[in-house]
């Protein structure tokens, strides 16, 4: 008679974080953003001049291609270029027939974060900071002989 016992061992096993994500029902919206995104990719650099920076594929939905620019001015330009987009993006296996531009309020590519190292400092600032503590040891008062204390050598 067979074993029908589940091999414990492979219980054990977890799954890796990014197949888990993508699993049943809950990963279809992960598994289309990151289709767009694949999507994004390859149609950025058939993009016309100039407007790669300033605008981001959001969505294919029913034959249009929604993109979102970070100002009216760069809308105006997508506009403008509806033709070249349809082109660029039925070279890529899509067969769209309108594009619809939609503008954000937010910057459309996060910041990037800030370095952790501190900038380093040049050797010129290093020995101007030197020289400036060295005066202000040259002319603190409690070194003069005036003072009270009594000068080395004295």
């Amino acid at each position: 008679m067979p074993d029908l016992k589940p091999n414990a061992r492979t219980a054990a096993v977890p799954r890796p974080a990014a197949e888990a994500a993508l699993a049943d029902e809950t990963g279809a919206t992960l598994r289309r953003a990151l289709w767009l995104d694949a999507l994004d990719q390859q149609l950025r650099p058939l993009l016309p001049p100039g407007l790669a920076g300033h605008c981001r594929l959001a969505n294919v939905s029913g034959g249009q291609l929604v993109f979102v620019t970070d100002s009216p001015v760069w809308r105006a330009r997508v506009r403008l270029a509806e033709a070249e987009l349809l082109d660029a993006a039925r070279s890529v296996g899509l067969n769209p027939t309108a594009v619809i531009c939609k503008t954000t309020t937010g910057p459309l590519h996060p910041p990037r974060p800030a370095s952790a190292t501190p900038p380093l400092v040049s050797a010129t600032a290093r020995q101007a900071v030197g020289d400036a503590l060295a005066s202000l040891r040259e002319s603190d008062p409690s070194d003069s002989p005036d003072s009270g204390t009594p000068a080395p050598g004295s």
